[in-house]
């Protein structure tokens, strides 16, 4: 039976699991939409193209299925490119349609031709163009398994006109999906069982790559009386219930996690990428396990790289290993976490004149549900839900972490909120990130998504700008002349409340998580707040000092003040 090239792409992607495509229709893609609209694929019609790949990439992560995104030829496609890097980096599955013009045109400079291949390669697990008919079912065939095998972005790149083509659709290409066991082989088991039974202070640190294998960590946690120190995506399932879990290294970590690292004298890095070398430590030995071979020895140097999945690792080894009785190292670790957790309420506290993000991030975690989705724009709102969020086992966290990037937050909630209806879905935007894409507020209201948006509103780009003091320079070019974003809200159709008070927080929180329709929360609190390392260097507290030195040399002595009360006197 003949069927269009588009219709075979469809009929593909939607037995392939795909439940929805994000985009923006037009006419290099008017065929492919046609289908959709009859196929059980849901087209969801966002305003820029740059959410509906943050929106696809937002629902692939949480669901672990596929989702689509399709655009134009030219402009169109392009404007995916930031949501694609994302979701390509945080190891979401969707695939990307990306058109281009007619055949008879390419090659000719024609309005609107990019060379599609050459942008998306660089951002994806696959991508290549249908150049014949024949080749349009198998080729979708190869774009979702390999997103949903590699985890990250297939992209299809079809001619306006090849949609059109017919061709007898007979071979019954579809997508398998392996779930293989994966370890090292029994000498390196037997070598790694040596290294952690020689070691006196074990620390574990597990990434993304250790999901599934939380309660595998416990038990090598307990036998070694290691601490659990986690990576920052992998706090919605190592943290809930864990009794030897201490929080994370890193910047944006704790001071329990960052010793814990620091202090071993073998580091079991398992499932993690962590970037930042500095906070590696430095005379400790290091082994590294990854399902990822290039990942191994890329951040740090390692003593023993092993390929295997954490999960099916920790078991071979588990048996090999002798029980260790000496839990000094674990019992220091976890003292000072509960002092940290301490801090962390210490830090939420607000008086009326004066409203702590901390605080807002503290109510928010007191009054949401505990099954909620939370995203988190980059920048200061991803450091206050890392912080302040509670995991409960059952609530879902994505921040933009891998990728940094500004505006990613209440997008990505758009598509986890389409994925799941029933459940609370939490956006933390700053207002840079909330300004930069408000244009898709109006599709929160077309579709009726009753995502929930939660403005901290400091009137700057807060975290570059307390980047710029602690290198001692003056702020510069960070101000935001902002709306009252919860009037912007009522306008578009949305539900609105504006908080400038701590007394008033509570209760319009409450409101705002009450309502069935998309809302925001628009937050007025400090700017001068700075996003405080788990330690407190020299050179930080004088770099801070020179910029209060320029500060009040340039007639801001009110900024110092504040800046100082904020953070230093509290």
């Amino acid at each position: 039976m003949s069927k269009t090239v588009a219709k075979i792409i469809v009929d593909t992607l939607s037995e392939a699991g795909a439940k929805r495509c994000y985009g923006i229709v037009g006419d290099t893609i008017n065929h492919l939409t046609n289908e959709i609209r009859g196929s059980e694929i849901d087209w969801v019609h966002v305003r820029h193209e740059e959410v509906g790949a943050f929106a696809a990439g937002g629902e692939s992560y949480m669901t672990g299925q596929l989702s689509l995104c399709a655009g134009t030829c030219g402009p169109g496609s392009l404007h995916f490119i930031n949501g694609i890097f994302e979701s390509h980096r945080n190891g979401a599955p969707v695939v990307m349609i990306a058109s281009n013009v007619d055949r008879r045109e390419e090659g000719l400079n024609f309005p609107q031709e990019v060379d599609q291949k050459s942008l998306y390669e660089q951002c994806s697990v696959f991508c290549e163009r249908i150049s014949h008919p024949d080749q349009a079912r198998r080729i979708t065939v190869q774009a979702a398994q390999s997103a949903l095998s590699k985890n990250g972005v297939a992209v299809i790149i079809v001619n306006g006109d090849m949609f059109q083509e017919t061709v007898h659709d007979d071979a019954p290409w579809r997508v398998h999906l392996a779930q293989p066991t994966v370890r090292p082989n029994d000498s390196e088991i037997a070598e790694l069982a040596t290294m952690v039974n020689a070691a006196k202070r074990v620390t574990l640190y597990a990434g993304i790559g250790a999901k599934g294998a939380r309660d595998e960590l416990v038990e090598l946690s307990n036998v070694l009386k290691a601490p659990i120190v986690h990576s920052s995506r992998s706090k919605e399932f190592i943290e809930p219930n864990n009794p030897n879990q201490v929080g994370m290294t890193g910047v944006l970590g704790n001071r329990a996690g960052m010793e814990a690292v620091a202090d071993c004298d073998l580091l079991l890095c398992l499932g993690s990428d962590f970037a930042y070398t500095q906070f590696y430590p430095e005379k400790a030995k290091i082994v590294q396990v990854d399902s990822d071979a290039s990942h191994l020895g890329k951040r740090s140097p390692i003593d023993l790289g092993l390929v295997g999945d954490v999960r099916d690792t920790v078991n071979a080894l588990l048996p090999k290993l002798s029980l260790k009785s000496d839990q000094a190292h674990l019992t220091k670790a976890l003292d000072q976490w509960k002092k940290d957790k301490e801090d962390y309420v210490s830090e939420a506290k607000s008086g009326n004149a004066l409203l702590h993000p901390q605080t807002v991030a503290h109510t928010l975690d007191k009054l949401a549900d505990d099954d909620a989705a939370f995203t988190a724009d980059g920048g200061s709102p991803m450091v206050w839900l890392l912080r302040h969020l509670t995991a409960t086992g059952k609530r879902s966290f994505l921040t933009s972490l891998l990728h940094g990037t500004m505006a990613n937050a209440y997008p990505q909630a758009l598509g986890i909120a389409k994925a799941y209806p029933n459940r609370q879905v939490i956006a933390m935007c700053g207002d840079g990130g909330m300004s930069m894409l408000m244009g898709d507020l109006l599709t929160l209201v077309q579709e009726n998504i009753p995502v929930k948006l939660l403005i901290f509103n400091n009137e700057s780009l807060g975290f570059v700008e307390m980047e710029q003091r602690v290198e001692g320079l003056l702020d510069s070019f960070t101000d935001l002349k902002n709306p009252d974003f919860a009037n912007v809200a009522r306008s578009l159709g949305l539900e609105g409340w504006r908080v400038d008070s701590v007394d008033q927080l509570e209760d319009a929180m409450k409101q705002w998580l009450a309502t069935d329709k998309p809302a925001i929360l628009d937050v007025k609190v400090s700017r001068m707040e700075l996003v405080m390392p788990p330690k407190i260097e020299a050179n930080q507290v004088a770099s801070t000092a020179m910029f209060g030195l320029k500060a009040v040399l340039n007639g801001r002595t009110d900024e110092v003040v504040s800046l100082l009360r904020d953070n230093f006197l509290r």
